[in-house]
């Protein structure tokens, strides 16, 4: 499906970004895979994953190269898309996988926490995209798959970082299809659900329904999440623009955006006691209960 496409997939020494950069490889693509060894904090831990995946793709007879830039920086981003041109002389997709996570209740989270998991995960997926954008719209074509997560559409205790992060990059993704589709370029996002290190952190109680949500989990592999990947960046999802699905297992799911539910009218305005009085009776039934992945997900992955 992807025969001769050249692209860059982000933190893809490990889990679900090996994965997807494997599939890539197989599917025909010349793959960057972008890793740059440090720890699910962020800090660094000099081990070099990227290598490892590089040659277990020309083992296959694959095409791929190492890349060990920051995706937080401006500069590193853009030696990613010239490491694709200088290597296969071209550039066709990014893929935006790469993550840390620093969870702390809100109450507790310090600005180093808050701005560490903001600067990998979306100014990361801006810098690396905005740097295959000029290549994309000279070129009159491009896609772009950002991974987001249910933690930020739907809700997760103690990530406030990483929800903001990921809601921010649905946001991200939307844009880049609005401004981009006049050129031939396509972005979407997709949630994966899959047992990697970064979801072996989140803290797991002893209850029945804790075990209950780690051993579902644990049924979902990496391997699951890439083939909807491989498929929003070849031709045949050339329909599919600013969307958002979740990969869970066999599962894929297309999620709605936020819309008006309800809403109320008074000629010339309101006032703070007028809405006291009819809002809450109007509205209330359509309020959002506060959820977390679990509650809507809660139900063991399809096989």
């Amino acid at each position: 499906m992807l025969k001769d496409q050249v692209g860059v997939v982000t933190g893809a020494g490990r889990g679900i970004g090996a994965a997807i950069a494997q599939l890539l490889a197989e599917k025909g693509a010349s793959v960057v895979v972008n890793d740059l060894g440090s720890s699910l904090d962020g800090s660094a831990s000099g081990e070099r994953p990227a290598d490892e995946v590089v040659r277990g793709i020309i083992a296959q007879g694959g095409r791929a190269v190492a890349n060990f830039d920051s995706v937080s920086s401006w500069d590193g981003a853009h030696a990613m898309v010239a490491q694709a041109l200088n290597a296969f002389g071209r550039i066709d997709f990014v893929v935006n996988n790469a993550g840390i996570v620093r969870d702390v209740m809100f109450h507790k989270m310090s600005e180093q926490d808050w701005d560490a998991v903001i600067d990998v995960h979306l100014k990361g997926a801006f810098c690396v995209c905005r740097a295959a954008a000029e290549r994309f719209r000279a070129q009159g074509r491009g896609a772009v798959v950002n991974m987001t997560s249910t933690s930020g559409i739907i809700g997760s205790l103690g990530q406030a970082n990483y929800a903001a992060a990921k809601l921010g990059i649905v946001a991200l993704t939307r844009a880049i299809a609005l401004d981009m589709k006049r050129f031939g370029v396509r972005a979407n996002a997709v949630a994966p659900f899959a047992w990697t290190r970064m979801t072996a952190t989140i803290p797991a109680g002893e209850d029945a329904a804790s075990k209950a949500r780690v051993a579902r989990l644990k049924q979902m592999t990496p391997e699951q999440v890439a083939p909807l990947v491989a498929f929003l960046l070849s031709d045949a999802a050339a329909d599919v623009n600013g969307q958002v699905f979740v990969a869970r297992g066999a599962e894929v799911s297309l999620f709605s955006l936020p819309a008006p539910t309800r809403s109320i009218h008074q000629a010339g305005g309101w006032t703070p006691e007028a809405l006291a009085e009819v809002l809450p009776a109007a509205m209330r039934g359509q309020f959002e209960a506060l959820r977390v992945t679990g509650d809507v997900y809660g139900y063991p992955p399809l096989p």
